[in-house]
């Protein structure tokens, strides 16, 4: 005799609150930086892969141009981004500066310690199990169109 099993209640609003707690514990910690996740997130991305076009960098980031372009702003308004001449006269490169480089590494802390908390409050073992679940459940599920990403 098979036993059915049937979900209850919407994935997307669990994935979303679990999502919501999650950013808010990186943020509040990534925040003492002065930096946002997303900036953060972006700073990293730059760091690993500039000089780099920004519609290669918003295909990277899975993002679209136009919110890269408005989360670019303000990491270039503070120093920390700059858009630099590309190979001709109509292209850019988004790269890295040294005070990118140093509120990078200041986050990166900030992340970790961050991380540390996640592990500690769900437990180390329920992490990896959430992370290798995770993992499964994004290659079963079909990638997204390139035109079709979000923020």
């Amino acid at each position: 005799m098979e036993i059915s099993v049937k979900p209850q209640g919407c994935t997307n609003i669990k994935l979303r609150q679990l999502m919501r707690r999650v950013a808010q514990h990186y943020d509040a910690e990534v925040g003492k930086t002065g930096l946002k996740g997303t900036q953060y997130s972006l700073l990293s991305y730059v760091v690993k892969l500039g000089p780099i076009r920004p519609g290669d960098l918003a295909r990277e980031m899975r993002i679209d141009a136009s919110t890269l372009t408005r989360n670019l702003r303000p990491l270039i308004d503070a120093g920390y981004l700059q858009q630099i001449p590309g190979a001709d006269a109509r292209s850019r490169l988004v790269m890295v500066t040294p005070a990118g480089r140093e509120k990078r590494q200041e986050a990166q802390r900030r992340w970790r310690v961050a991380q540390e908390g996640i592990n500690q409050m769900l437990d180390p073992e329920r992490v990896v199990a959430l992370h290798e679940m995770l993992d499964e459940c994004l290659a079963l599920l079909s990638p997204l169109p390139e035109g079709d990403v979000g923020e």
